[in-house]
């Protein structure tokens, strides 16, 4: 199985071989005991949740990965951009989305991304982080790329952006990554006017008059 793995995920058809683990990964989930680390297809339906929940159009995304995301929940958004480090996979996210064009695949440094997308943008959107990059190894890893996202985005003109950040159950406070009870006590010192709150394993950061 691993050896079919590897040789999948040489092929455009590995994003399609993820996505039909899905459900079973769903339904594994759930005979665990809906343990904290939610499978995939809890978290898409919490982007769409929220989305609907605050009426945002615009999804922001970093980490495309193979575009699983941008994938479940690309008839939810009038525009999406989905950022990605690795050249490869962006080319496979570009060339994958490419009929839809509403959906923008931009490849580079995701807080340097963020910044360039913000500069255009002049309505409030749901911004998905994929914080997973902290557990990562070489050039990926960078805590401090986090904070500059962040930064970023809540000094925007526009104050009604909805952050949520993934994979934080995963910050131990081991291999470089924060303690996430630590992060949050940052991000309220920093931005007392956020409200933040854990949802489905998910970090929430949102302003505290966008109820």
């Amino acid at each position: 199985m691993r050896a079919l793995r590897r040789l999948l995920k040489k092929t455009p058809l590995y994003h399609t071989y993820k996505s039909l683990g899905h459900y079973p990964d769903y339904w594994y989930w759930l005979l665990r005991g809906k343990p904290t680390r939610i499978p995939h297809i809890i978290k898409q339906q919490t982007v769409v949740s929220f989305a609907r929940r605050y009426g945002l159009k615009v999804l922001i995304e970093t980490g495309t990965y193979y575009g699983e995301m941008v994938g479940g929940t690309k008839n939810e958004f009038s525009r999406i951009v989905s950022i990605e480090f690795d050249a490869r996979l962006a080319a496979e996210a570009k060339r994958r989305f490419s009929p839809y064009k509403h959906i923008e695949i931009l490849q580079g440094s995701s807080d340097m991304m963020i910044k360039q997308t913000l500069d255009g943008l002049q309505q409030p959107a749901l911004f998905w982080l994929d914080a997973g990059y902290f557990l990562w190894a070489g050039e990926h890893k960078d805590t401090n790329r986090l904070m500059s996202e962040l930064g970023s985005i809540f000094r925007h003109g526009v104050p009604n952006h909805v952050v949520l950040i993934d994979d934080v159950v995963s910050w131990s406070g081991r291999d470089g990554t924060p303690e996430a009870s630590d992060l949050e006590r940052e991000l309220q010192r920093l931005y007392p006017e956020r409200k933040i709150t854990v949802e489905s394993g998910l970090m929430c950061i949102r302003h505290k008059d966008f109820l």
